[in-house]
């Protein structure tokens, strides 16, 4: 794909509250495109609704970009640092006549509303106070009465373009809702606080972006910002309209269907890798020969909107599960051991004998091919930083006349050194064999008293691993 002008595409969040997965999803296909072709991707804070945005959720939805790779070109926008270009652009819109100040009354607004509804019309403001004389504007000033801008959009009027995934689109400008307020109310000598579309055009202008690459429940608003741009006499971007992420109802995917941030996913244990690898599948189609599996480079090198789909992408558990669990099993101990330590440490795990950086990763060797999250890698570590407490099964076992005989052999013969793994096999076989036992029966006993249970990894790598830290001796002991 050739770009006709240096790519500049930007993530446009709310600061409202933390960072989505729709949002984040976004922000992968943005980095792709602008990294496919050396363009920039750039960040602008939409921080305008002053009651609801929070510093703390601009800190977290940064936090989330870089956990997840996802670096952008220069300082970040924020947008109400630039309420005085707005103000200036709706000032132009007033003086051209491409705006006007309404002066209608909340409950002038509600009685049209109720009229439409009780008529069986679509709600939309009906355009009353677009053609005041100077006389009636100045009879609802003396009233009392403030105003907001709104832009004339003519009902008449065709609006086209040519969506890079959707193709050609054209929307009526009467289905757009009567003329759109661009400010909030205020005296009639000013200009209240500018709105969405007005600032997002103003923006996406003054930052020169040339792809405004957005979820498809914007269509809307593009046609309503194109009439902005040509009253404001600037070129508009291309735009690429990406699908929703659905539930796998089929429904949007909302708060309702529970985990939705990007925290709330990196805390259950998925990986950065294995969720921007899964949020680019959300609704692109990889090409022949990479495969499912890919990194953010991978992806960038081959990625287009001709293989992005125009149908929603329904969220598939199971594929991030089975993703997350690829580049667990693909990483080595060493790296494995740096991303369980924090978690490791929460818990109070790593003093003494177990801040052994070697001893960490030999268990990280251990566990990593069973781990689907990092999650697991806490649980199922947990008896070797602790001694866990049986479950039925154990003690039953521990119970077994013929086992806590080849027990307490075992006991008797454990050397108090080191124990190399050849040297442990035929210790088992020489204590079964000297027990009157099978060594399954001791290893099944062996077992129940070092981790509780009748499962777990393999027992010969975890006897060894619990002997290094002198644990072995202790368990067995109790468990007699």
């Amino acid at each position: 794909m050739a770009a006709a002008v240096p790519v500049r595409v930007r993530l446009a969040p709310s600061p409202t509250g933390t960072l989505h997965i729709g949002t984040a999803r976004t922000a992968v296909f943005n980095w792709l495109f602008a990294r496919h072709l050396g363009g920039a991707f750039l960040l602008r804070i939409e921080d305008t609704d002053r009651e609801r945005s929070r510093p703390e959720y601009t800190e977290n939805i940064l936090d989330g970009l870089r956990w997840l790779g996802l670096t952008w070109d220069g300082e970040p926008v924020v947008q109400s640092q630039r309420i005085e270009a707005h103000r200036a652009a709706i000032a132009q819109l007033l003086e051209s006549g491409h705006a006007y100040r309404c002066f209608a009354s909340d409950a002038e607004l509600a009685a049209m509303r109720e009229r439409q509804q009780a008529e069986g019309r679509a709600p939309r403001y009906d355009n009353l106070h677009r053609d005041l004389t100077p006389e009636q504007q100045q009879a609802y000033i003396d009233e009392g009465r403030e105003a907001v801008v709104r832009f004339r959009i003519d009902d008449g009027a065709t609006i086209t373009w040519n969506d890079l995934v959707r193709g050609e689109m054209r929307w009526a400008g009467s289905d757009l809702g009567g003329d759109m307020v661009i400010a909030r109310r205020a005296p009639a000598n000013a200009i209240g606080d500018p709105l969405y579309n007005l600032v997002v055009v103003v923006d996406d202008a003054a930052m020169a972006i040339s792809h405004v690459i957005r979820g498809e429940d914007h269509i809307a608003n593009t046609g309503k910002q194109l009439l902005l741009y040509a009253a404001l006499g600037l070129t508009p971007p291309l735009f690429a309209h990406t699908p929703l992420i659905l539930n796998p109802e089929g429904r949007k995917l909302s708060k309702r269907d529970g985990v939705t941030s990007v925290g709330d996913f990196r805390a259950m244990g998925y990986t950065a890798e294995a969720l921007v690898n899964y949020m680019t599948l959300l609704g692109w189609s990889p090409p022949e020969g990479i495969g499912e599996r890919f990194s953010l480079e991978q992806a960038a090198a081959v990625f287009s909107f001709e293989r992005v789909n125009r149908a929603g992408a329904r969220f598939d558990w199971d594929k991030l599960n089975w993703l997350n669990a690829q580049v667990l099993h693909g990483l080595g101990a060493g790296e494995l051991r740096q991303r369980l330590l924090p978690l490791w440490q929460a818990r109070g795990w790593g003093e003494g004998a177990a801040a052994d950086a070697a001893w960490q990763e030999d268990l990280c060797a251990l566990l990593g091919p069973s781990l689907s999250l990092l999650a697991d890698g806490v649980e199922q570590a947990a008896p070797f930083f602790e001694t866990p407490e049986p479950d039925e099964a154990a003690l039953a076992l521990r119970a077994d006349a013929a086992t806590r005989t080849a027990l307490t052999a075992l006991l008797e013969q454990l050397p108090e050194g080191p124990l190399e793994a050849d040297t442990a096999q035929a210790l088992l076989g020489a204590v079964a064999t000297a027990a009157g036992v099978k060594k399954g029966v001791l290893m099944k006993g062996l077992r129940a008293a070092l981790l509780g249970s009748l499962k777990g990894p393999d027992l010969l790598t975890t006897w060894l691993l619990l002997h290094r830290r002198g644990s072995d001796r202790e368990r067995i002991a109790a468990a007699l």
